[in-house]
């Protein structure tokens, strides 16, 4: 088939790109930024383009004779955009690609959204019917961009929404990476009690889903929770990463409030500087958020199963991180 991968570039977007590419499909990326993986998609045969979903023609383009389209693209948590461009992505940019899919007849529409539509979850773990209560505005965008759907199912359009918990896995730049190079040093400063849970989601176990998303005759109009087996304490994962780097790891128990007001602080001074803070709100809620969720209907109607395990997808990323020199000793 020829498929398009939105954010085709970008972390979640060129696994999925390879992935497809390795079974033999034609694949178009399009993406907004290069990436740290556009030559070797270029190499294994992908149609990169670089383009926003905010752009029409763009998008009209990389959609024609396209049979399956998969969603990825999004505006994810950069403090130096302006809430406008989150809407234009989040939320224009889906509706741009819901209506070029539509119009080029396009078989199935694999939209992903997060986990995070449900904010801090407060009666875990929690299912699909868990109160839609977003946290932040990348959060609250996802959602608007779930909402646009409804209008293309009545036009006959097929399209299905999967809610990804924690991604990580080779090649992840971002929260994994920043969690291992904290753990690499041998303490861990822990704030609050580290009982919160956190679900993580190995990134071949998403793109498993992606698949039986796209080839499933269930689900039009549906969200599924996708995540990992199961959740973890914050002390559980941040343990098995420390396994995974073969460290002897300690602990360091602080209070959570302190680091919170200076959060709040950090984000007050580099506002008026333009400058993105070191330390932001977003960031620390890590340590008290909890995000524990049942997978039991992408288990019952899609047949999702996920396959790779917490220790044997940390390691793998343990193995990636150090082979690129970003977890070296």
């Amino acid at each position: 088939m020829r498929i398009l991968v939105t954010g085709g570039t970008g972390f979640t977007g060129s696994h999925l790109t390879r992935r497809l590419l390795r079974q033999g499909h034609q694949v178009v990326a399009l993406d907004i930024h290069p990436g740290l993986f556009l030559d070797e998609l270029r190499t294994l045969g992908a149609l990169v383009l670089i383009g926003s979903v905010t752009d029409r023609d763009a998008v009209d383009k990389a959609v024609k004779g396209c049979e399956v389209v998969y969603h990825v693209a999004a505006a994810f948590r950069d403090l130096s955009l302006h809430k406008k461009e989150y809407w234009m992505v989040n939320v224009d940019g889906t509706r741009q690609v819901l209506e070029a899919s539509l119009r080029h007849g396009v078989r199935k529409v694999v939209n992903c959204s997060t986990c995070g539509v449900h904010g801090n979850v407060k009666n875990w773990p929690a299912d699909e019917s868990a109160p839609i209560a977003p946290a932040d505005y990348y959060q609250d965008t996802k959602y608007q961009g779930e909402e646009v759907i409804q209008g293309f199912l009545e036009k006959g359009l097929r399209v299905i929404t999967l809610r990804p918990a924690a991604i990580y896995g080779p090649g992840d730049p971002g929260r994994f990476l920043m969690l291992f190079r904290m753990v690499r040093r041998g303490s861990f400063l822990m704030f609050g009690n580290g009982s919160p849970h956190y679900h993580p989601l190995y990134i071949d176990n998403l793109l498993d889903a992606f698949e039986l998303a796209a080839a499933s005759d269930k689900g039009d109009g549906q969200a599924y929770l996708i995540g990992d087996d199961r959740s973890y304490t914050l002390t559980e994962l941040v343990g098995a990463v420390a396994r995974s780097l073969g460290v002897d790891l300690r602990i360091r128990h602080l209070p959570f409030w302190p680091l919170w007001v200076a959060a709040v602080g950090c984000e007050f001074a580099c506002k008026p500087i333009g400058v993105n803070p070191p330390l932001f709100r977003r960031r620390v809620d890590w340590y008290r958020q909890n995000r524990a969720f049942k997978i039991d209907r992408a288990r019952r109607e899609l047949g999702y199963l996920p396959k790779v395990g917490l220790e044997e997808g940390l390691a793998c990323t343990a193995d990636w991180y150090r082979a690129h020199g970003y977890c070296s000793e």
